[in-house]
């Protein structure tokens, strides 16, 4: 039964798209994956309720159970719920009690046939139980995994490895969840998965109570308890290509949870987080960076050295270059593997006023204050 309401646990309208409630799942694993969070049992706990509340709302006969009902159970059923129904309710909560009432020629005290109904519908729809069923295969769920790396990894790629906890099948029963993968014949109907019942003259064919019709009885595997899969940390290495940004997400192939009855595991998506680097700054596959020039190198020209991630490399500045001007260096940004393309290196040059220390520094400056007496402040004058 549903303790919460699943779509405020996702933060989503009863309404949403599957695309939302997938991005709204992504988001908040993200923030309360156990990886992420070492030693928060809260958060943990928190971890699970999302993942609950996901695989039953990306499931459409799921949701549209929960939907209707408020609850989901594999038996249709909440647990409990059986509690708030009289003697005289079935399935689903239908009244049976003019059939009991039908058995009594319309009288509806207790006793006679229609004590033998009522015992019959309680024994059967009112306990609350939840007969074993068997499973149909499903699909490992995904893993996510959030990762930091330094700027240099990201440009040129690298390689990490990872400790992923994760569902592996369990070892003992083989992911069936049953011990030695055998099951036992049902005693109860023995085998044929239903029973007879008789009320009064009336005979009954019922669903069997104790094997939920499916004729065999499992034996629950005692190391992974029916469930078929065990938790497990399992070291996996990832290649980082190179060209990776802030909000990349690489996929590792089989590598998420292991599916139930021998169905094929989920995926693990890792989403990447680069640091910033003090120099360097990235835009997209280009690099950007901030060079200081003389007053000489501006006005004469000049050919300089500036940094690139590949190096050093040489940079014409024309003559009468001013500040804030822009240069593009081609091919000197980054690598993207996709494409199979580089960016471009972008430098922005300012002019760096001379330290004047001397009288011949002082002189040879008025001087040439006198040979350029253009205001450069004109046009912001002509303007206000």
């Amino acid at each position: 039964m549903a303790s919460q309401d699943y779509y405020a646990l996702l933060g989503v309208q009863r309404d949403a798209k599957p695309e939302d409630i997938r991005k709204a799942y992504r988001r908040l694993a993200r923030k309360y994956h156990p990886d992420l969070n070492p030693g928060d049992k809260t958060a943990e706990e928190r971890f699970k309720k999302i993942q609950e509340a996901y695989d039953v709302l990306s499931d459409p006969k799921k949701r549209q159970l929960y939907d209707q009902q408020g609850f989901y159970s594999a038996s249709g059923f909440a647990s409990g719920q059986s509690s708030r129904r009289g003697p005289e309710m079935g399935f689903g909560g239908f009244d049976f009690s003019d059939l009991f009432a039908q058995a009594t020629g319309g009288h509806t005290e207790t006793g006679g046939a229609a004590s033998a109904f009522r015992e019959m519908f309680s024994q059967f729809f009112g306990r609350g139980m939840r007969p074993e069923t068997t499973s149909a295969p499903e699909k490992g769920s995904d893993l996510e995994y959030a990762l930091d790396i330094d700027f240099w990894q990201a440009v040129r790629g690298t390689q990490v490895r990872l400790n992923i906890t994760r569902q592996e099948s369990c070892p003992s029963c083989g992911g069936t969840g049953k011990q030695g993968g055998q099951t036992t014949l049902c005693p109860e109907c023995n085998g044929s998965g239903s029973v007879t019942q008789m009320a009064g003259v009336m005979r009954f064919s019922l669903t069997c109570p104790r094997c939920g019709g499916q004729g065999r009885l499992r034996n629950v595997c005692p190391t992974c308890h029916g469930d078929g899969r065990l938790p497990k940390v399992e070291t996996v290495d990832v290649r980082i290509p190179p060209g990776v940004q802030t909000g990349t997400r690489l996929r590792v192939p089989g590598k998420g949870n292991a599916g139930t009855l021998g169905a094929p595991p989920g995926d693990l998506y890792i989403t990447i987080r680069v640091e910033p680097h003090p120099f360097f700054r990235r835009e997209g596959d280009d690099i950007e960076i901030k060079v200081p020039i003389t007053v000489t190198e501006a006005g004469l020209g000049a050919k300089i050295e500036v940094p690139t991630i590949d190096g050093r490399a040489i940079l014409k500045i024309p003559q009468g270059t001013r500040a804030g001007q822009k240069f593009r260096m081609r091919e000197k940004g980054v690598y993207n593997a996709r494409k199979n393309t580089r960016g471009d290196q972008i430098v922005e040059v300012f002019v760096q006023a001379p330290k004047v220390q001397d009288e011949r520094t002082k002189e040879l400056l008025r001087e040439l204050a006198a040979l350029n007496t253009e205001d450069p402040r004109a046009e912001i004058w002509s303007k206000v």
